[in-house]
């Protein structure tokens, strides 16, 4: 049974709370920033001694718009903190929030042998009186395994399941002003716990079972998965029957029951989220007895879409062997400079298969990729090239002027696979301009 509350709670005396937040993830760390900046202290556990270092010294390990302010201040506040040991980070903390990596498995499950292994670290110091609240993405189910967990390696407690809805880019806001709160449990007292630690955010509260709670986080992700894959297929289409599918977002959007996010045709999606929820959904409905077949289309659709762009340039260039190809983004979306499960990545990866000479460019990510070359301006990248590749829509490539674009490049063939360039100017700018569904 559900409820969703916004009924005013005992104002609680944050400044003396203390919080405890294991993993510096994207998530953990975002988390940490958010109670820290409503007053709570708050101790980060960090295995990763690299990383705690930068961390202690105020700084981000990774690229989060407005994060690294936030973290020098509460640092220097000493609001936040941060620890190798786990076990320190949870003492005396009035809830412990499991923010640690749940990788996909071979067989796409879940890994949850990190959230095994962070109640086995603070075993020695939890109470009757801890709540351990599960951030990190678990397959609806999984609470079981986890109280079986406590159980088994004697970390007394309760536990709630406090799921993130964040977005890489825009987690500041999403943690700081969060749409809604969702908290599963079974015990009264653990859930009123979280709940009242949230309620300095002012967002509506879902209060659920440990189930359900689990369930809304995967739920959210294969929708939105499913609306960014349904909009490429309708974009294919598009170029098959001739259409253009700006114009068809711009009259689907404004139908009030659909809207217009999540429906920009691209590459496909990626992240850290997306490519690993959907295949652990699957393998959660398998154990159960229960095929998911719609989400299993939207698997394979979108892992089939760089196929779909690289066909694009091969239209447009012949064979891609010995061809020089400017490859603008490498990050899975902008404003991060996540690589996990990256389209632009894949894109990358397809280019030098087909004997492609790539050069990228991408204002974030910097990774060591076979067979690619780096270019630190997007003018590196164009030097000689036979074809731009726009795979990542970073608000700089929306801006770059089809005429020097023209100049700067050998070749005139532009392949736009997110629709960031005005299709006019760049056809008027003498590019043989290719967008996705134009």
């Amino acid at each position: 049974m559900w409820s969703l509350s916004s009924v005013p709670m005992p104002e609680p005396d944050h400044p003396t709370t203390t919080v405890a937040v294991l993993g510096a993830g994207h998530v953990g760390l975002v988390t940490a920033v958010g109670f820290a900046h409503h007053g709570m202290r708050v101790r980060v556990g960090e295995a990763d001694a690299a990383r705690l270092e930068v961390l202690r010294s105020g700084g981000v390990p990774f690229h989060e718009p407005g994060l690294e302010p936030l973290v020098a201040a509460a640092v220097a506040a000493g609001s936040l903190t941060f620890h190798a040991s786990n076990a320190e980070a949870a003492a005396g903390a009035a809830a412990v929030f499991l923010a640690v990596p749940t990788p996909a498995s071979a067989d796409g499950s879940a890994d949850l042998s990190a959230v095994e292994a962070a109640i086995v670290s603070i075993a020695p110091v939890a109470t009757p009186d801890t709540v351990v609240v599960v951030k990190s993405s678990v397959p609806p189910g999984s609470w079981r395994r986890i109280e079986r967990w406590m159980g088994e390696h004697g970390c007394a407690g309760s536990l709630a399941v406090n799921p993130e809805f964040l977005q890489e880019g825009k987690a500041l806001s999403g943690v700081l002003e969060p749409a809604r709160v969702v908290v599963g449990a079974n015990d009264p007292a653990a859930a009123a716990v979280v709940a009242r630690l949230h309620e300095p955010f002012g967002a509506p509260l879902v209060q659920t079972d440990p189930a359900s709670a689990e369930l809304a986080k995967y739920a959210a992700n294969a929708y939105l998965a499913t609306r960014v894959t349904f909009i490429n297929t309708i974009a294919n289409l598009a170029d098959a029957v001739g259409a253009d599918i700006v114009d068809v977002v711009a009259a689907v959007g404004l139908d009030p029951r659909i809207g217009s996010h999540f429906l920009r045709p691209g590459p496909g999606y990626g992240g850290s989220c997306f490519p690993k929820d959907l295949p652990a959904l699957i393998a959660s409905g398998a154990e159960h007895g229960l095929g998911l077949p719609l989400l299993e289309a939207v698997v394979d659709a979108n892992a089939a879409q760089p196929d779909v762009i690289l066909a694009k340039l091969a239209a447009a260039l012949g064979p891609l062997d010995g061809k020089k190809v400017a490859l603008l983004g490498l990050a899975f979306k902008a404003d991060t400079d996540d690589l996990a499960g990256s389209p632009a990545v894949r894109l990358a990866e397809l280019l030098v298969a087909a004997g492609a000479a790539v050069t990228a460019y991408d204002p974030a990510a910097r990774p060591d990729l076979p067979g690619v070359t780096l270019a630190d301006t997007v003018a590196g990248a164009l030097g000689g090239a036979d074809a731009v590749l726009i795979a990542t829509e970073w608000p700089e490539f929306a801006g770059l002027d089809p005429a020097e674009l023209a100049a700067a490049m050998d070749g005139d063939v532009v392949v736009d696979a997110r629709n960031m360039m005005d299709k006019a100017a760049a056809l008027a700018a003498g590019l043989d301009y290719r967008g996705i569904g134009r």
